[in-house]
């Protein structure tokens, strides 16, 4: 071989490689973001209705709102009748209730009366018969019933049954002088008047 041969090529003379195809990319990517921004054009295109279509679109508006009214009202309605049912169901508890302690109060009196019975304060049918009575107390109070005061309190016509009338110096005008039968509540509601003597 030549010594021509053997000498190194020149980097001028040996053959260029390929470039890589970056170009390519950038253009493929140049390309998409235009094709992007055309659609988004397209997509972002205004659109024009004609006058019935305007008209039929306020009318479904308008029913719409109608029937959102409707259905505000109907949800008030029900949340009353909700509110009003569960008041009148405790109404007639509380008067059942009521009832049935009415029905026990002749109970009451009888073991009331038994236990102001004079008689032997040791005896042990007396201690019985007020052990009993204060337990019968102890329930009524459990059930919510208390006794309507009475003695030496003015005379409500709302709570008291005046049956008698005394001239008493010694009470003031409408008071009550004596109870002849205890009156109860059950709450606020009255279950029996109390029977009173009323003075002056």
């Amino acid at each position: 071989m030549s010594e021509e041969k053997k000498q190194p090529i020149p980097e001028e003379d040996q053959p260029q490689e390929a470039p890589k195809q970056e170009a390519p990319q950038a253009e493929e990517t140049a390309e998409k973001t235009e094709k992007s921004g055309k659609a988004k054009k397209k997509k972002e295109k205004a659109y024009s209705f004609t006058r019935e279509q305007v008209e039929q679109m306020e009318l479904a508006a308008k029913q719409l709102e109608s029937v959102k009214e409707q259905f505000v009202r109907l949800n008030a309605e029900y949340d009353n009748y909700r509110k009003r049912t569960l008041k009148e169901k405790d109404a007639l508890y509380q008067d059942a209730k009521a009832d049935t302690v009415k029905e026990f109060l002749a109970v009451y009196d009888n073991l009331e009366r038994a236990v102001k019975t004079e008689g032997d304060d040791d005896s042990p049918h007396k201690k019985g018969l007020e052990m009993i009575f204060h337990q019968f107390q102890e329930l009524l109070a459990k059930l919510g019933v208390t006794e309507i005061a009475a003695q030496g309190q003015p005379f409500d016509p709302e709570r008291h049954n005046a049956v008698m009338h005394v001239d008493d110096e010694s009470l003031g005008e409408n008071t009550v002088a004596q109870v002849f039968q205890a009156g109860f509540m059950l709450g606020d509601k009255v279950v029996r008047h109390a029977i009173v003597q009323v003075a002056n």
